[in-house]
């Protein structure tokens, strides 16, 4: 059997208020071109399909359509679990008709977790797979909110209850490991030894990382992640891993190799994991230096000849002085090279009378919690009173996004 793990495809994602409709087209062309020449029997696609709760027209039908398109292949399941940027009502909405077309839908956790064990089977009507299909936890999910409790022991009690929820999981899917089937569990979180090429949404408060690689339980053959954009190998255990996203969502993203995993199984056994690169649909380029050097390699990148859609670039501009209409100077002077010039920034290098002046942040670099972080300090907030300011305000955001998805 051949299964293909992929996540985070952030369908309907903005880049700098610049859609991305036409480079996720090509991306899920090359994935169903992938599917069909690897002739893949199962498809896991372990979170944040999309970008937004409510994600624009076009990225619904991309991804419906491309569904569809998978139904005349070789592909005979699909497992689709949802993340922190999912709305699980929206995902699991068509459900029962997508269940008909062996499509299983796991957009939050069921009631009855033996819903979430999902026994895919062949045409013989026997199981093939197991898959303890896992999708991003919610605080409902794990129940961890107690009144009164301090932000260290809201912190431990996350990270019991997604233990608590993997054991369980194990659990139920024990009975079939007599069968000689593969076993496969999914998740969408942050697990140590993970790295990531910048900061990535925190999604429960206190720590980053949310479980060890040693506290997903034995029984399970591979684990398939989503939630870190870059594919990797967790806690050096083999058969724990992030596929990464299927194309580069920041700038800091663009020396990762973007790519899918292909697993070969001989009946229990994963025998080969296979990494499958992407193709560059859009070259995303950061150039940095002084104004000078930054107009000599805009130059040399636009000379390079290369396929795929028009790069977009970053500028950052290194300065002692004031440089009035950078950016318009800038576009100006890239017009005829085909490129689009997405963000300039302007670094200044100067100290001026022993004291250093640093760039106001743009806003468009920070997320909600570091922006509430700074004003914080700028009342100045001692450490601890700090850290439990954060806790608090991370369990807002999170109540008001499930309020929010209940609706």
């Amino acid at each position: 059997m051949k299964i293909l793990h992929t996540a985070d495809w952030h369908l309907g994602q903005r880049f700098l208020f610049n859609d991305r409709e036409e480079e996720h087209q090509l991306a899920l062309d090359w994935l169903l071109d992938t599917i069909h020449k690897e002739a893949v029997d199962v498809l896991i696609v372990a979170g944040d399909i999309f970008d937004i709760n409510n994600p624009p027209n076009y990225a619904r039908a991309q991804y419906y359509t491309f569904l569809t398109r998978l139904l005349p292949t070789h592909c005979r399941h699909i497992v689709i679990i949802g993340g922190n940027h999912d709305s699980p009502s929206m995902l699991n909405a068509p459900k029962a008709l997508l269940s008909a077309l062996n499509i299983h839908v796991v957009g939050a956790v069921a009631a009855d977790l033996k819903e979430d064990l999902l026994l895919l089977k062949n045409q013989s009507d026997e199981i093939e797979l197991v898959v303890a299909a896992v999708p991003f936890l919610r605080y409902r999910d794990m129940e961890v909110s107690i009144a009164g409790e301090g932000g260290h022991e809201r912190i431990a009690r996350i990270q019991a209850g997604l233990i608590k929820h993997y054991q369980h999981m194990a659990e139920l899917a024990k009975p079939y490991q007599a069968q000689n089937v593969p076993i496969i569990a999914t998740g969408h979180l942050y697990a140590t030894g993970a790295t990531a090429a910048e900061k990535q949404d925190n999604i429960y408060i206190g720590n980053i990382e949310n479980i060890s690689a040693e506290d997903f339980p034995s029984l399970f053959d591979y684990i398939a992640l989503g939630h870190i954009h870059r594919p990797q190998i967790v806690g050096g255990l083999n058969h724990i891993r992030y596929s990464g996203s299927i194309l580069p969502l920041s700038f800091s993203e663009t020396q990762d190799t973007k790519s899918v995993y292909l697993l070969e199984t001989d009946g229990a056994d994963i025998k080969k994991i296979s990494p499958k690169e992407l193709p560059v649909f859009r070259r995303l380029k950061t150039i940095a230096g002084s104004l000078q050097k930054v107009k000599e390699d805009l130059r040399r990148f636009a000379e390079k000849e290369r396929d795929g859609l028009r790069p977009w670039v970053e500028v950052i501009v290194e300065t002692d002085q004031v440089i009035p209409q950078l950016d318009q100077e800038l576009k100006a002077f890239t017009a005829d090279m085909g490129l689009d010039i997405l963000k300039v920034r302007l670094k200044r290098n100067y100290q001026p009378i022993a004291i250093q002046y640093e760039d106001a942040p743009d806003l468009s670099d920070l997320d909600a919690l570091e922006v509430f972080t700074k004003k914080c300090e700028s009342f100045g907030s001692p450490p601890d009173e700090l850290e439990e300011l954060q806790h608090t305000f991370k369990e807002l955001q999170n109540w008001m996004k499930e309020k929010e998805e209940e609706r």
